[in-house]
C-alpha cells in the first residue's frame, strides 16, 4: 500500500485531472450519441422524419425486421440509456441486480413471440420480414414453441415464462405476490362497496321512482284547447270518438275521472336501513355455514326481497382432492326461523327461486306498511295500456310495479282469507275499477252479501241486475236465474251464429241492437251460501264456472273459511285464478293455492296471486278503496249518468213459483218409478245400487215417491216398502225444468 501511495503521489494533478475530465468527457461525448441515434431512429420509426438517408433507413429495417414491434422498445431503452450517461447516473444502473436485468429480458422476449403468436397474419415469417410482430426474434420463439407444443402448450409456456419474469424483474417472491393481490382486491372491493354500490344503487332507486311516478292524463278536448290558445287559434269544435256504434235512442254513458279517486305516496326506506338489513342476512347466512350474496334488492310497499344468489363451498373428497360444490336452495330455505329472529321481523317469506332469476328471494317486512291508492294504479301504464272493459287493478309486486289483470280472460276469481285480511276491500276496488270502465249498458252487477253490510255502498247503482241480496233465501233464487240467464244466452248466441258475447256484440250493434251486458257476480261470503245448501250451490257455481265464459257472465267469490267443505274439490278445480291473504294455517293456504305461503302474510291488504295462465304465485299489496271514494263514484253514476235506469224488482221473481214447484223433484225420479214397478218392492239401498247415487240423494227420491203415492211408509225393522202402483203405463206425470 505505501509503494502505491508512493507512485500516486508521484502522478501529477494536472494529470489525474485530465483523467477524470477525460472518463467523463467520454461518457457525455457516448451518452449525447446513444441520445442522438435513438431520437433519429425513433422518428424514423414512425415516420415523422423528412431528412431520411440510407444509414438511417437501413438501420431502422434492421431493427424492425430483428425485433419488430418491439423495436420501439429498444429505441428507448438506447434514449434511456444515453440520458442515464448524460447525467452521471451510470453508477445507479451498475448497482440493479442480474436477476432483475434477467427478469427484463425474459418479459421483452416473450412479448416478441406473443405479438407474432396472436397475430392475425397468415404467413409470419412475411410479417417478421416487413417489420411487423415480433421479428424474427419472435418469430423464431413463437414458431419453435407451437411446432413442438402445440397452441394450449405455447400460451402454457408463455404464461409461465412471463410470471418468472415479473418475479425476477421485480424481486418479489410468489407468496408476496400472492398476499399483494389479495389486498389489492380487497381494497378494491372496499372501494366498490363504500362509492360506487351506493351510487348505483342511488341511480336506480331514482329511476324506479322516475318510472313509478303515475302519469295524469287529461281529456283530449282540454288539452287542444289549450293548445289552441297557445298559438292564438281559434276554438275548434272538437268531434268526440265515440268507442263503439250506439243503437238509436239511448245515449252512450260519458265515463268517471280518475279525479274522484284519492292518491298516495309510497313511504320509502332510507338507504342506510336496506344496507344495515342486507349486512345482517349475508352475516346470518354465513354464520350457518352458507355462503351467500345479496345481489339485489326491490322494495315494495309491504316487503322489500332481498335476492340472494348461493355461493360455492369447498370440501376434500375421499382421495384428498378439493371440490367446490354449489349451495342447495334448501339449505336456504330452512334457515327463515333464524334470518327472522336476527332482523327481528316476523314473518319472513323465503322465495326459491324468484321466477325468471338465478336468486333466491328473501322477503323482509317493512318497518311502515305503504298503503297501495287505486288510483295510481289505474293510471299506470300496464292498466291504461290494456285493451279490455273487464281489466282490474290488483295492486303493487314486492318491487313496487303495478299489477292488473283481465277478469275476462281468468274467466273467474276465488279470494279467501282469514277475518279483517282484506277480502272485501279486494271485492270493492274489483268492482270501482269496472265501474269506471263501463256503463250500465256495457256491465250488470249482481251483487250477494250476505253480511249484509260490505256491499251495501252499491244499492242504487244503474249497473245492478237488482238490490244487493241480504237475504239468505232470495241467494238461491238469484243463482238460478244466473244459470237461466246463462241457459237463454247460449240460445241467443247460437241463433246469431257467434261463439262467445264479443263475436255477438260485434256482429250486433252495427244494426242498431242492444248488446249483450257483461254479467258479474259478486259474493262476499261463500261459506254461509255452502252452509245453507251446499249441493245445491255446489252444482250451480261450477255449472256456471264451466260453461259462463262464453256468455259474459263472471263470478267473483270470497270465503273467509278456506275448508274443504266450503272450497271443494270441484269449486276449486274451476277457478284457476285465485287470490289468499293471510290465513292461519299452512292447511287453509294449501286449500286455496295448492301450496304453503299464506299463513307467512301480513295481513291489511297483504296477498299471494294465482294466474290462471302461470303456477308461480306473486306477492302483492291490494289497492286500498276507501269509503268515501266509493261513494263519489255511486254518486256520480247515480245522478251524473244521463241514462236515467230506474229500480226495477228482482228478475228472478217471474220464475220463482216454478222453481218451487219443481224444486222438490229430483231428475231421477222417473226412472226410480220404473226400477220399483219392475221390482215391486221399493228400498232406499235399491235406489242407491241401481241409480248409482248417495244415500242422501237416494233417501229424498224415496220421500218424493212416498209423497206421491208410489210405495208406502216404511215398516218396522227396515224392511222393504211396500209399492202401491203395480199396473203397467200407469206412471205420474212430471216435468223437469232445466235452470
Amino acid at each position: 500500500m505505501a509503494r502505491k501511495r508512493s507512485k500516486s503521489s508521484k502522478t501529477p494533478f494536472w494529470k489525474r485531472l485530465h483523467i477524470r475530465l477525460e472518463a467523463r468527457l467520454r461518457e457525455e461525448i457516448v451518452g449525447l450519441l446513444l441520445m442522438a441515434v435513438g431520437g433519429i431512429t425513433l422518428l424514423n420509426l414512425l415516420s415523422v422524419s423528412h431528412a431520411q438517408g440510407l444509414l438511417i433507413d437501413t438501420w431502422s429495417m434492421v431493427l424492425r425486421q430483428t425485433f419488430g414491434w418491439g423495436a420501439f422498445l429498444v429505441v428507448l431503452a438506447m434514449i434511456g440509456l444515453g440520458m442515464a450517461l448524460l447525467l452521471r447516473n451510470l453508477e445507479f444502473l451498475l448497482e440493479v441486480r442480474r436477476r432483475r436485468v434477467v427478469g427484463g429480458l425474459l418479459l421483452f422476449f416473450t412479448l416478441l413471440g406473443l405479438l407474432h403468436f396472436f397475430s392475425l397474419v397468415p404467413d409470419h415469417f412475411l410479417l417478421a420480414r416487413e417489420g411487423g410482430g415480433g421479428g424474427y426474434i419472435g418469430w423464431a420463439i413463437s414458431e419453435a414453441l407451437y411446432t413442438t407444443l402445440g397452441d394450449m402448450g405455447a400460451f402454457l409456456v408463455f404464461l409461465l415464462v412471463t410470471f418468472l419474469g415479473v418475479v425476477l424483474a421485480t424481486d418479489i417472491s410468489p407468496l408476496e405476490m400472492r398476499d399483494k393481490a389479495v389486498a389489492l382486491g380487497r381494497r378494491a372491493a372496499a372501494l366498490y362497496e363504500e362509492y360506487l354500490v351506493p351510487y348505483l344503487k342511488r341511480l336506480i332507486a331514482e329511476e324506479e321512482v322516475r318510472e313509478r311516478r303515475p302519469v295524469v292524463t287529461r281529456p283530449a278536448k282540454r288539452v287542444i284547447e289549450e293548445a289552441e290558445r297557445r298559438v292564438g287559434v281559434p276554438p275548434q269544435p272538437v268531434k268526440e270518438a265515440r268507442p263503439s256504434p250506439e243503437r238509436e235512442g239511448v245515449k252512450q254513458a260519458r265515463l268517471p275521472s280518475l279525479e274522484l279517486l284519492q292518491e298516495l305516496s309510497l313511504q320509502a326506506l332510507s338507504e342506510t336501513e336496506v344496507r344495515r338489513k342486507l349486512r345482517i342476512i349475508e352475516d346470518t347466512l354465513h354464520s350457518f355455514g352458507v355462503p351467500a350474496k345479496v345481489v339485489g334488492v326491490n322494495q315494495g310497499p309491504t316487503v322489500t326481497q332481498f335476492g340472494v344468489e348461493p355461493g360455492y363451498f369447498e370440501r376434500r373428497d375421499r382421495d384428498g382432492r378439493i371440490t367446490s360444490r354449489k349451495v342447495r336452495v334448501s339449505k336456504i330455505s330452512s334457515l327463515s326461523k333464524d334470518l327472522a329472529l336476527a332482523l327481528a321481523a316476523a314473518p319472513i317469506r323465503i322465495e326459491a327461486p324468484v321466477p325468471g332469476r338465478s336468486v333466491v328471494g328473501i322477503e323482509v317486512p317493512n318497518d311502515t306498511i305503504s298503503l297501495v291508492s287505486l288510483r295510481g294504479v289505474m293510471e299506470s301504464e300496464e292498466f291504461q295500456g290494456m285493451n279490455s272493459r273487464l281489466k282490474i287493478a290488483l295492486g303493487q309486486d314486492v318491487s313496487g310495479q303495478p299489477v292488473v289483470a283481465d277478469l275476462g280472460m281468468m274467466p273467474h276469481l276465488l279470494i279467501a282469507g282469514a277475518t279483517g285480511s282484506g277480502k272485501s276491500v279486494c271485492i270493492n276496488s274489483v268492482l270501482t275499477c269496472l265501474l269506471f270502465s263501463n256503463g250500465p249498458e256495457q256491465l250488470k252487477l249482481l251483487l250477494i252479501d250476505p253480511k249484509t253490510v260490505e256491499l251495501i255502498h252499491f244499492n242504487n247503482l244503474p249497473h245492478l241486475a237488482a238490490p244487493v241480496v241480504t237475504d239468505m233465501e232470495e241467494v238461491l233464487h238469484a243463482l238460478r236465474w244466473v244459470m237461466a240467464e246463462m241457459d237463454k244466452r247460449y240460445a241467443i248466441l247460437s241463433r246469431a251464429a257467434a261463439r262467445n258475447i264479443d263475436h255477438y256484440n260485434e256482429k250486433k250493434m252495427p244494426r242498431g241492437e242492444r248488446p249483450l251486458p257483461y254479467i258479474v257476480v259478486a259474493i262476499d261470503e261463500l261459506a254461509d251460501l255452502m252452509m245453507m245448501a251446499p249441493d245445491e250451490v255446489e252444482r250451480i257455481l261450477c255449472r256456471l264456472a264451466q260453461m259462463s265464459r262464453a256468455t259474459g257472465i263472471h263470478l267473483v267469490i270470497a270465503t273467509q273459511r278456506p275448508s274443504v267443505d266450503v272450497v271443494t274439490g270441484l269449486i276449486k278445480a274451476n277457478f284457476p285464478a285465485r287470490i289468499s291473504f293471510a290465513v292461519t294455517s299452512q292447511v287453509d293456504s294449501r286449500v286455496v293455492l295448492d301450496t304453503g305461503g299464506a299463513e307467512t302474510l301480513l295481513g291489511q291488504g297483504d296477498m299471494l296471486y294465482m294466474a290462471p295462465d302461470s303456477a308461480k304465485l306473486v306477492r302483492i299489496q291490494g289497492c286500498f278503496v276507501s269509503d268515501e271514494e266509493m261513494e263519489r263514484v255511486v254518486r256520480f253514476w247515480r245522478e251524473d249518468t244521463p241514462l236515467g235506469v230506474e229500480k226495477i224488482a228482482p228478475p228472478w221473481g217471474e220464475v220463482r213459483l216454478g222453481v218451487e214447484e219443481s224444486e222438490e223433484r229430483d231428475e231421477l225420479l222417473q226412472e226410480a218409478i220404473a226400477i220399483v214397478k219392475e221390482q215391486e218392492h221399493a228400498s232406499t239401498s235399491l235406489l242407491q245400487r241401481r241409480l248409482r247415487i248417495g244415500y242422501p240423494r237416494a233417501a229424498r227420491i224415496m220421500d218424493q215417491l212416498e209423497d206421491e203415492g208410489i210405495v208406502g211408509p216404511p215398516e218396522a225393522g227396515g224392511r222393504w216398502r211396500e209399492v202401491l202402483i203395480l199396473e203397467e203405463g200407469e206412471e205420474m206425470e212430471s216435468e223437469n225444468e232445466d235452470w
